[in-house]
Parts: structure tokens; C-alpha cells; sequence
């Protein structure tokens, strides 16, 4: 079943149970918002958490595929009803329910979305906000047409550094940005052969709902759930779709930038099954107010990422952090580690001193002394969205804005398919002028 014809079922699901007016007004009307949890493993508990954590919030049903998930849910909130199966819980709680928050594995981040939006509801979906660049444009639309609240999971997004070096660089710290390098040493790719035995499922987990619209494989121990699914082409989007989405949000979002132009993945020859364990994702940007005429972005992934490179020659001889992105621009460079660290400016080979600026830019976003504590700091992006929900200011990261972030990241998953070979963007039409490579833009949904 191609994209367009899963679209047209869930809304007609949608439809069904379809409400007036939007989420937010609903909800900004009784003072509170009842939430619907999809996806209940390690993330997704933190999510629930973090998201009931707010004053203002009743968590009212809980889905998972896997029981045990399942009960570990009810007994943080024994009067939310349970699922198994999110279509079950939005046709049977559409009325009940004013939020979804979707934080299953990323093959089922655009069905389940999609399904929520389509029945007017807000909608908070961990990143990458879609497993295909179609879906993310679709819930882009949608989000729009119904003028709803969204939200993506980049918690980061939020705090204190990264919305330091947005300021610090769109002040023209360093000029004109012309290069950006990023990277993580992460490794969610997979170069073995694909399986060739299967093992009994267990009998907590409904695998048929785990794969949902993905193609329909044996269950096989350890390979996919509960972890690992991130290394499979069919479930996740490998450490580009998991990393790379953090690491690229902050110069994404300082330089302003939009869709690439071209794409090119260096890695190892497809094998149809696992992502390559290693990437060098090399993108050309139009430019913008902040940037050189065009801007070259760089990412590198896997085990000894990045590559040496003199724009990542540290003063003094420092090593780099484990994760982060180097900004190099005509009169410098502002390296910003990934996460919790300050930025730090250097010229000429030496760090600079940026204490008056760094007081400036605290000054200009209201920021206030730095606080680096992530349990502290990480229901600040939920509890926005919460707020947002119930009428109160907006989110910073919704799907107007996490769709491009998401569709950047996609296209050199994409080019992954074809390495060495430069893909060439169109951002009008979405299509890439290779025309092998455009098969690989949207799903084949599988009806489960």
C-alpha cells in the first residue's frame, strides 16, 4: 500500500471519531490536558514522565505492543486505560483524548501521527520526527491545514548552550559562515548479513503491531525489539536519524537554513538490510543571511568519527568532544560540543575570550546563569508543548519547523543507497533529479 492510500485510510479512520474545533482550544478551555502515550519502552517512559510531570496534565491511555512495557505504564497511572493497538485506542478514546504523544520506534512515528492529527489532536512525536521524507512533508501539512499544536522530541532544542550559540552566531560572532563539520561516534548501523533463521516470539509481544506498515519479517531475537531496530533500514533511520537530528538542530536553526541542494554519502555498498556503520554525509546549502553564497555541511558517523580534518584541529592540542559541530567562518570558528559545554570561539589557532558576549546573548534571551542538569532541564521542551496546548505561548520546535530538520536528515540517509554519487535536490518538486534514487523517498505500507 503506497503512502497516498494509507493517508486517505487513517484519515478516513480519523474521520470516524472526528471532533470540532482544535486540541488546544478544547483543551485551553477546561485548564487541562489528557494525554495519550503510544510507545512505552525507555524513551517512552521518559517521555510520559517528563510530559505528566506538568501540573496540568492527566494521562488518560497507554499503548504498547509489549505487555511488560505495557504494565510498568499502569503502574505510574493505574486509571488511564490500556491498548495494545493505537487505531483500538484513538477509535475507542477519540473523545477522551486531547494530546498524543508517539514515541514508538520511527517506522510508526507518521502512521500514528498521522492518525491523531487526522481526529484534530496535538500531537508530540519523538525525533526524527519520520522514517520517509514523503511522510514528514505530509505531517507538515496536515499540522498545518489543521492548525495544530506539535512538538518534536529534540529536548535539547531547549536548552541553554544551544540557544547561546544560536545567538552568538546569528550576532555575527564569527561572520559569515561558510563550512559546517558535525559528528558522533555513535554506531547504529549494521554491515552484517541479514538474518536467515527466526526465533518463537514471545509471547508479551504482538509482532505484527511492532512491525505495522514495514514489511512483514520473522522475529528474531535481540535483532530488533526492544533494541537495535535503529540499524535497520526498514525500522529506524541509523545514527543520522538518531545523532544526527540533535547535533543538527543548533547550526541548522542559527544559520537558518532550509533543504540542500546536493547530497552525497561516502560509506560502504548497500546491503538492502542494515545502515552502513560508518558515514561521511557531505551537503551543499543555498545560502542564507548567515552564510557564504552557498554553505558546505559535513557529517561523519560511526566508530572513530570524524575523520581528521584541519577545521577540526583543536588549540593546544585538545581532543575534540565525544559528539558536537564545528561553525567555520571568515573570522573564525565556534566549536559546540554536544551537550551541556559553552561554545567556544577560536581565532587564529588560539581560544578567545567570549565571557562579554556569552553576557550579552544570556542578556538578549533572558537566559539567566546557565544550568547544566539534564533531569532539570529536559521537561522544559514538554511541559512547552503542554503550555502550548492549553493556549499558553508556542512550541519551538514544531513540525513547520521539524519536517525541513527531518527531510535534511532523510536525504542523506537517501544517499546512503548510492555511495560516492552526488544526489541533486529539487525542494519544489521533492523529487531528486536521479531518478533511481526517488523510489526510496516515500514507503510501501504493508496492511496489518
Amino acid at each position: 500500500m503506497k503512502r497516498r492510500t494509507f493517508i486517505q485510510s487513517s484519515t478516513a479512520l480519523a474521520a470516524t471519531v472526528l471532533l470540532p474545533g482544535c486540541a488546544a482550544q478544547r483543551a485551553g478551555a477546561k485548564d487541562r490536558l489528557r494525554t495519550a502515550h503510544i510507545g512505552l519502552g525507555y524513551q517512552g517512559m521518559e517521555d510520559m514522565r517528563a510530559i505528566a510531570s506538568h501540573a496540568n496534565v492527566d494521562v488518560v491511555a497507554l499503548c504498547d505492543v509489549d505487555s511488560t512495557k505495557l504494565r510498568a505504564a499502569e503502574e505510574l497511572h493505574p486509571n488511564a486505560r490500556a491498548f495494545a493497538d493505537y487505531r483500538v485506542m484513538m477509535r475507542e478514546m477519540g473523545d477522551d483524548i486531547d494530546a498524543v504523544v508517539v514515541s514508538t520506534p520511527d517506522h510508526i512515528h507518521a502512521p500514528a501521527s498521522l492518525l491523531a492529527m487526522g481526529m484534530d489532536k496535538a500531537v508530540y512525536c519523538q525525533k526524527p520526527l519520520t522514517h520517509h521524507v514523503s511522510e514528514a512533508r505530509e505531517m507538515d501539512r496536515v499540522a498545518r491545514e489543521r492548525r495544530l499544536v506539535t512538538q518534536m522530541g529534540i529536548q535539547v532544542h531547549s536548552f541553554y548552550d544551544y540557544r547561546m550559540a544560536t545567538q552568538l552566531i546569528q550576532s555575527g560572532i564569527i561572520g559569515k559562515v561558510h563550512t559546517v563539520r558535525a559528528w558522533s561516534p555513535k554506531n547504529w548501523g549494521y554491515d552484517g548479513p541479514e538474518p536467515t533463521t527466526s526465533d518463537p516470539v514471545p509471547a508479551y509481544l504482538d509482532w505484527n503491531l511492532w512491525q505495522g506498515t514495514a514489511p512483514q519479517r520473522d522475529y528474531v531475537e535481540g535483532r530488533y525489539h526492544p533494541s537495535n531496530w535503529r540499524q535497520i533500514l526498514d525500522y529506524g533511520c541509523g545514527t543520522l536519524g538518531d545523532m544526527g537530528v540533535h547535533i543538527f538542530d543548533t547550526p541548522y536553526n542559527a544559520l537558518e537554513l532550509d533543504v540542500p541542494l546536493t547530497i552525497v554519502n561516502e560509506c560502504r555498498p548497500p546491503t538492502g538490510y542494515g545502515f552502513p556503520e560508518n558515514n561521511v554525509v557531505t551537503y551543499e546549502f543555498p545560502g542564507t543571511r548567515h552564510t557564504a553564497d552557498r554553505l558546505k555541511w559535513v557529517w561523519y558517523d560511526g566508530p572513530g568519527a570524524p575523520a581528521d580534518h584541519e577545521d577540526l584541529q583543536l588549540p593546544n592540542g585538545d581532543e575534540l568532544p565525544d559528539q558536537g559541530a564545528v561553525f567555520i567562518g571568515e573570522k573564525g570558528r565556534l566549536l559546540l560540543p554536544h551537550f551541556m559545554q559553552e561554545p567556544r570561539l577560536i581565532v587564529d589557532g588560539a581560544y578567545q575570550n567570549i565571557g562579554t558576549e556569552i553576557a550579552s546573548a544570556a542578556s538578549a534571551l533572558n537566559l539567566g546563569a546557565p544550568i547544566r542538569n539534564y533531569e532539570s532541564e529536559s521537561p522544559k521542551h514538554y511541559h512547552q508543548f503542554v503550555d502550548a496546548c492549553l493556549g499558553k505561548g508556542q512550541t519551538s520546535a514544531p513540525f513547520s519547523y521539524a519536517a525541513r530538520l527531518t527531510e535534511v536528515i532523510l536525504l542523506g540517509v537517501v544517499a546512503g543507497r548510492f555511495p560516492g554519487l552526488t544526489l541533486h535536490w529539487n525542494a519544489e518538486t521533492a523529487r531528486f533529479a536521479e531518478n533511481e534514487a526517488n523510489q526510496y523517498l516515500e514507503g510501501n505500507y504493508r496492511e496489518f
